[in-house]
Order: structure tokens, then C-alpha cells, then sequence
């Protein structure tokens, strides 16, 4: 049994960020039966406070043998089973900084607690019905979430979204298992299934299933984010794209070819969509040592980017070196960024000529000037939502793991389907079926392995 499942006694942990000279408040979280007798040991309240549940105490966290005080602190109380755990959990609640919360994290673990786990306060929430595994997973979205769309995603998982459609799938494929066996053990007292019927429900379930697993770029799309690389030759004004585009002076910007030596990131957020922007250095053939490294790092960067954005100088025309970084990048879902349109006189602009084979989402921008950003971001959005990307309902979204359980359920419906067709005897049409209930009770948790409670709660904080 690994340690992750030694889920007996009292745990403790800082629940929130400890940085140096910064935050306000830091809290320290203790979960289960020596909870109240660890917070009775440290904890002093003047007055005539009650102790009792779903209070906030306010007083002094002294140590129980010198009495040293070590913090003025408040004392929540949450007794079991209305808390986080369903086990006594009292948090105290600190002054921010590295020292205070340490020591009385300290004091905690002198006190009868240990050291929690990575998710271990979540992980007992679970093992304790106060969660489902998607529910669970939707806290660690909601902590980690990138932009608003991404929390409210977490958000609807944490309020069962995903797990109620995923149980009525469930329900649904138990009831066919339940009508096949009672026709094994009762053959001669039922009448005969209808082949057509039980096909046409599991056609049913298959169309909901391939629906849930329609979310799953939609998904990651709102966990990690949309990697877009600026790519283009020298002096085209990339780093003058990224810094209109971030508000921000990200990137250097001079008229001298080759300023960017290295990859400049940016974080943004676009209709609700994280954002990772890379400035990359200029792509030309070079034998400047330090400026070729970066010019290599430009071509990486592009090639691993979700989205490139070509990005020309419209005063220059398109030229050859235009012309040799499409070729290598023409594979990658692309825009066609036609910047310093403000440097070309208006009655010029419409005989501007740009020859791409395939002609690519184009769009114009006067960086310089802070023109043409909204024109992108409507740009990049019709990309992602055109089906390279998906991100159109953002309510409902899927992750890896349940990606994978899902598509194991569609396989062994799939497969109960052609079993049926071949009128194989009713015992090997229930082996797939319960491959299908098994597959879709791993995602909420009814059905699961301790290696895939380990793989989801190592990965959530300590205080978690």
C-alpha cells in the first residue's frame, strides 16, 4: 500500500502559497480525529469564545510546553461530517510570510499530526463520499485554471456535470447487463430479447458517449492553453506585434534587424482561451554564432506552436525570405499577419500582392500603431473554433483520463454490438458490456484502482 492510501490519522499541511514578504494570510490545515485536541493544545481564545462547529475563534497560537507565543491568529472549526474531509478538520488562520505559518505547521506535527500527502485532503474527501473522482479533478482544474472559461469548466465539474451524464450512461448499460442475465438464468420463464432493441439502446449510449468525447480538445485547449509562435524575417515587427498584443514592452523593438536573439514568452487570455505567445527571432541565414542558436530556437518554437503567425512587412512586399519560412511552416494551422500597413499609402494598399498557393486567414496590422489587434484575436478565434481547435461550449470538458475511459467504453459497446450481430450465446454478449460498465464507473470513481487514485492525487498540492 503506498503512502498516498495511509490515509489513518491526523494530517496537517500549509493550504496556501507561502512567499516571502508577500500575502496577507497563511493557512495551516488540519484533518481528522486529533484535529480538535491539536487545535485545543495551541490555540488560545480570550474570552468566554465557544468552541463549537462552523465558528471562527480569534486568539493566540502559543506553544503548549514554554507557552511562547508564536501568532495572533483566528481558529476555524469544522467538525465531521459538515467539512471538506467529513473528519474534524480547524484551520488556522495566520499571518502570511514564510515563519509564521511554518511554525505553527511545526507545532502541528509535535502535536500528533504528520506531514499530509500531495491531494491527501482532497483523496479523503473522496474515500469518504464527500466527492466523485470528477468532482475531485474539477478541484484541481479550478486551482489551476488559466482564464475564467477554464474555471467555469472546473466549476460545472465540481458541481457533477460531468459525473451525472456519466452515471446515467452507467445506469443505462447496467440495466441491458440486467435484462441479459435474467433471459441466462431464467430462459425459459422470460421472452426472448430483441436483438434490435438492445442494439438500438447501445447505439444510444454510444451517440452520448461520442458527445462527451467531443469535449476533450475543448478540454486541454482550456487546461494548458493555445501555444501561438510569431514567426518572420528580421525587422518584419514581431516584437512590435507581441507588445501591442500584450499591452506590455515584452519584447525589444528597434529598427535593426536581428534585435530578438531568443524566444520572448507572453501569457494572454483571448475569448476566454489562455494564451501562450512566443516572439521568436528573426528566421535568415546568418553566421553570426549567437543570432543562428536563436534563429534554430525560432524554428522549433514554430513547428511545437499550435497556431504560427506569419508575420510580413507589407512595406516590403512578399519576398523570398517570406516565401521560404511558409514553406516551412505552411503545414501548421497558420495567419498570414501583413504588418506596417500604416507605412504603405492608402491608394497603394489594394494593389499589394502576396502570392501564397493556398491562400491562408489573413489579416492586417500597423503594430506600431496599436491597429489590427482585434482583427487577430477575431482571427485566432474562427481558427479554433473552425474544428482545429475546439472551444465552443465551454460548460463541459473532459480530460485525458477520461478521455481514455471513455473511448475504452465506446470500444467494448462497440464490440457487444458485433457479438450480438454474430448471434454468439448470450454469456459473451454480458463480457464487454461489463467491460463498458467497468471503463465508465472509473471515471466517477465507482469503479477504480488504487494506481489511478495515485495518478490523479500525486499531482494536486500538498494542501490540497
Amino acid at each position: 500500500m503506498s503512502e498516498l492510501f495511509a490515509t489513518t490519522g491526523t494530517i496537517a499541511a500549509i493550504a496556501t502559497a507561502v512567499v516571502p514578504q508577500q500575502g496577507s494570510v497563511g493557512i495551516v490545515r488540519v484533518s481528522g480525529s486529533q484535529a480538535m485536541a491539536i487545535a485545543l493544545s495551541l490555540f488560545h481564545a480570550p474570552g468566554r469564545q465557544v468552541w463549537e462547529s462552523h465558528r471562527i475563534l480569534y486568539g493566540y497560537i502559543r506553544h503548549p510546553q514554554t507557552q511562547q507565543l508564536v501568532d495572533e491568529a483566528l481558529l476555524l472549526i469544522m467538525k465531521a461530517p459538515r467539512s471538506y474531509t467529513r473528519e474534524d478538520v480547524v484551520e488556522f488562520h495566520c499571518h502570511g510570510g514564510i515563519m509564521a505559518v511554518q511554525q505553527v505547521l511545526q507545532l502541528c506535527l509535535e502535536n500528533g499530526a504528520r506531514l499530509a500527502q500531495p491531494g491527501e485532503f482532497t483523496l479523503r474527501a473522496f474515500l469518504n463520499g464527500r466527492l466523485d473522482l470528477t468532482q475531485a479533478e474539477g478541484i484541481a482544474d479550478l486551482v489551476g485554471a488559466k482564464s475564467p472559461q477554464a474555471a467555469q469548466s472546473a466549476l460545472a465539474g465540481l458541481q457533477g456535470k460531468l459525473a451525472h451524464p456519466i452515471r446515467q450512461l452507467r445506469a443505462n448499460c447496467l440495466d441491458i447487463l440486467a435484462e441479459i442475465e435474467a433471459r441466462i438464468d431464467f430462459e425459459e420463464d422470460l421472452p426472448p430479447l430483441d436483438d434490435k432493441a438492445i442494439i438500438s439502446e447501445i447505439d444510444k449510449i454510444a451517440v452520448e458517449i461520442t458527445r462527451l468525447l467531443a469535449t476533450k480538445d475543448k478540454g486541454e485547449l482550456l487546461r494548458t492553453g493555445l501555444k501561438v509562435a510569431i514567426v518572420g524575417c528580421p525587422n518584419v515587427g514581431k516584437s512590435s506585434l507581441l507588445n501591442a498584443w500584450s499591452r506590455s514592452d515584452r519584447a525589444i523593438v528597434t529598427d535593426l534587424p536581428g534585435t530578438t536573439r531568443d524566444v520572448v514568452e507572453s501569457q494572454l487570455v483571448v475569448g476566454g482561451i489562455p494564451v501562450q505567445v512566443l516572439d521568436t527571432a528573426g528566421i535568415r541565414e546568418t553566421t553570426d554564432q549567437v543570432e543562428k542558436i536563436g534563429v534554430e530556437r525560432s524554428r522549433r518554437a514554430a513547428n511545437a506552436a499550435d497556431l504560427v503567425l506569419l508575420t510580413i512587412d507589407a512595406s516590403a512586399g512578399w519576398t523570398e525570405g517570406d516565401q521560404e519560412i511558409y514553406e516551412q511552416v505552411q503545414h501548421r494551422p497558420l495567419i498570414i499577419v501583413i504588418n506596417k500597413i500604416d507605412l504603405v499609402e492608402e491608394e497603394d494598399r489594394k494593389n499589394l500582392q502576396f502570392k501564397i498557393e493556398n491562400p491562408k486567414s489573413k489579416i492586417v496590422t500597423a503594430a506600431a500603431q496599436n491597429q489590427g489587434i482585434d482583427a487577430l484575436e477575431t482571427a485566432i478565434l474562427e481558427i479554433v473554433q473552425s474544428g482545429k481547435v475546439q472551444a465552443a461550449d465551454m460548460d463541459l470538458a473532459i480530460n485525458q483520463r477520461q478521455a481514455a475511459a471513455l473511448t475504452q467504453a465506446k470500444i467494448s459497446l462497440e464490440q457487444v454490438q458485433a457479438t450480438i450481430t454474430q448471434q454468439f450465446p448470450l454469456d459473451f454478449w454480458t463480457i464487454d458490456l461489463r467491460g463498458a460498465i467497468q471503463a465508465l464507473g472509473e471515471i466517477t470513481g465507482e469503479e477504480v484502482t488504487e494506481s489511478v487514485l495515485e495518478r490523479i492525487f500525486s499531482r494536486f498540492c500538498i494542501g490540497k
